[in-house]
């Protein structure tokens, strides 16, 4: 005997979503089996990351993120305002700000127009202990650091290959090229988010600087492999440039499902992303009654 619990599919920018609401729904008590059921894009729904909502005694919500390969993760730039704006579709709020609660730490969504959402990202992690990785000791940031692959993942690449590292509630490796698009993503990608340098593995960007106010990006995110879109990837992204001095402090990221205008005024203050959100259709997913019990 089964049940249909109902689910809606978002995006932000092009990272794709499927969002279940676990206050009201009695869910799997095995979360992990149902990303990587839904996940996949032939047999299921498909979806960059499965989130699911929460209560929280610490904010006003809670967000649980889930990968496509069913690992929980700590924080989603662009699933925070897909998430936000499930909320408000939903009658749970109508507030124009309100916290969510990761296990990144609290996240502070606020509507700014139909559509848009903005984020305050809070401060950057820039010790490598913290984000962590062992490409650098010390304070941080780690920046322009050498970083190895092996030869045959890459033979047209360049030979000194360097990464920067930040930390936005989740570890990124940042890497610059001249041709984003001539990057062997699917084959340096996976290289790189099981790197040694990187212990809880890592989501990777390649950037490709446009101009001091425009950077191009590809991500591959762990868990999931090769996205449209990355919010907080975005934010590190900006964050390394700017440290570098190659860019501006208000700048456009230009994803492949996207743009995200991201602003960080100085080193003591957030980081501000601003993206599209958006429904795209709800469903039902057939799920075996003793697949379920009621998680808080």
């Amino acid at each position: 005997m089964s049940r249909q619990i109902p689910f809606t599919k978002m995006h932000g920018a092009g990272n794709d979503y499927v969002v279940f609401d676990g206050i009201r729904e009695d869910l799997p008590s095995d979360l992990s089996k149902l990303a990587r059921a839904i996940a996949d894009r032939h047999f299921g729904v498909g979806f960059d990351q499965m989130l699911i909502v929460r209560s929280s005694t610490v904010a006003e919500f809670r967000m649980d993120i889930y990968n496509a390969d069913g690992s929980q993760v700590e924080m989603c730039a662009n699933g925070i305002r897909a998430f936000y704006l499930y909320l408000r579709d939903h009658d749970y709020t109508s507030a124009d700000e309100i916290g969510v609660e990761t296990l990144g730490g609290i996240v502070r969504p606020r509507w700014a127009g139909p559509g848009l959402v903005e984020v305050d990202m809070g401060l950057p992690i820039l010790a490598p202990e913290k984000i962590p990785t062992t490409l650098a000791t010390g304070p941080g940031p780690v920046l322009d650091v050498p970083i190895d692959l092996p030869a045959d993942l890459w033979p047209e690449g360049p030979e000194d290959l360097r990464a920067s590292s930040i930390s936005i509630g989740n570890p990124h490796c940042v890497i610059q090229v001249d041709d984003i698009d001539a990057v062997p993503l699917d084959r340096v990608g996976p290289a790189l988010e099981h790197h040694v340098a990187f212990p809880n593995r890592v989501n990777v960007e390649f950037i490709e600087i446009a101009s001091r106010d425009r950077i191009r990006q590809r991500t591959w995110e762990r868990g999931t492999g090769e996205t449209l879109a990355c919010g907080s990837g975005a934010c590190a992204v900006a964050v390394s440039a700017i440290l570098r001095d190659v860019v501006d402090r208000e700048l456009t990221i230009e994803l492949r499902g996207g743009n995200l205008q991201i602003a960080w005024a100085d080193e003591n203050s957030s980081i501000w992303m601003t993206g599209p959100a958006a429904t795209v259709f709800t469903g039902e997913w057939p799920l075996e009654d003793t697949e379920h019990s009621k998680l808080p």
